[in-house]
């Protein structure tokens, strides 16, 4: 068995790493604080010499999500990565490419906002990724690391998710885990596909060569007649509906008798993870749910709780309260739901959140 290469790496830099090793094709970025450690990365690394990955400094976000297009619409796998006020400008690509139905993954390091805000670590993009984030009936899939080790194996991830359902997928990170450094296993290199495998794999609609068919594949998002417009976003409602029965994915720690729980992601759900350990030994029993999909949402696994008897619910996020809305859906009133956070780049501590908990829930009259 080939022995495991571990290495020290910043949230950002691995990445880049990761962007390498699952095959990437292409990469199209523009550099914004806190995440310029991605291409700053594969600069260094040069992947054009070894594996062939282009790497590209576009001159806009704007023209990164269009290079994103044009890419995918070979059937390459290609990326990008930013930060909020950057992935905003990248709106109305994204909702190109899932309205053309285009697999790829963008990254975003989220900071405070809103407007340019401020380069510390903030949650506050949470309803621009996961409500579709521009014009249009549509979704993104939404993962959401909490540690280094999972910024890597999530662009493995998101690539397979975006291809599987030929969809944009989004690592929702932010500036703490972005910049922070841990300990992370890395993956073995995969190659990349030839021209000739991609273009088996994706002849029912890339752009790459029309070969034995009778029809060419036309890449667009337009449709002036608005009978066929409307089977389209069926046919995309029903793809979203297969998502969110099959793909979400959580964590769940001593919920099974917990009767408090704490929802959280990413950064914020590694802080209540002590804040369940602190509430523990305290003799009150809590439980912390960290959806990793935020797009398909845990609404059901969140719902089971509700029904099961926990008292109340706490979502703690470092923005004004955005995901507290989707789990106040999924407890459907069966308990009262509260929200904790923290914003403009500050981060809350494991103690605040517990004084939260027994504010809001516990010894609320």
């Amino acid at each position: 068995m080939a022995e495991k290469e571990v290495k020290l790496m910043k949230g950002n830099e691995v990445i880049a790493h990761a962007a390498i090793r699952y095959g990437c094709d292409g990469y199209f970025g523009y550099p914004i604080t806190p995440q310029s450690e991605v291409m700053e990365t594969l600069m260094e690394e040069k992947p054009w010499e070894t594996t062939g990955m282009v790497v590209l400094q576009a001159e806009s976000e704007v023209s990164s999500i269009n290079m994103v297009y044009g890419g995918a619409s070979t059937g390459k796998r290609v990326m990008t990565s930013s930060s909020s006020p950057g992935v905003s400008l990248m709106s109305e690509g994204l909702s190109y490419l899932a309205g053309a139905e285009l697999p790829c993954v963008v990254v975003n390091c989220q900071r405070g906002g809103p407007g340019l805000g401020t380069i510390q670590p903030s949650q506050g993009d949470y309803f621009q990724a996961c409500k579709g984030g521009a014009h249009g009936d549509f979704h993104l899939i939404v993962l959401a690391p909490n540690s280094v080790q999972e910024m890597h194996d999530f662009v493995g991830l998101a690539f397979d998710l975006a291809f599987k359902y030929r969809n944009p997928a989004m690592i929702l990170a932010d500036g703490a885990i972005g910049q922070m450094m841990e300990k992370v296993v890395l993956a073995p290199q995969r190659p990349r596909k030839t021209d000739a495998e991609i273009a088996e794999e994706c002849k029912d609609w890339a752009t790459c060569g029309k070969g034995a068919r009778k029809d060419r594949n036309i890449i667009t998002s337009l449709e002036l007649k608005s009978e066929v417009m409307e089977k389209i976003n069926q046919r995309l409602q029903a793809k979203y509906k297969a998502m969110e029965e099959n793909e979400v994915r959580y964590e769940a720690i001593d919920c099974d008798d917990a009767d408090y729980v704490i929802v959280a992601f990413g950064s914020s759900a590694r802080i209540c993870s002590a804040t369940v350990e602190m509430a523990r030994a305290e003799g009150i029993k809590v439980g912390l749910l960290r959806p990793i999909t935020l797009y398909p949402f845990p609404t059901k696994a969140i719902a089971d709780l509700a029904k099961r008897g926990v008292k109340g619910f706490l979502s703690a996020e470092l923005n004004a309260g955005q995901m507290v809305q989707d789990v106040k859906l999924a407890v459907n009133g069966a308990a009262p739901v509260e929200h904790y956070g923290r914003q403009g780049g500050m981060m809350f501590s494991p103690d605040e959140v517990l004084v939260a908990l027994k504010e809001k829930l516990i010894n609320k009259k």
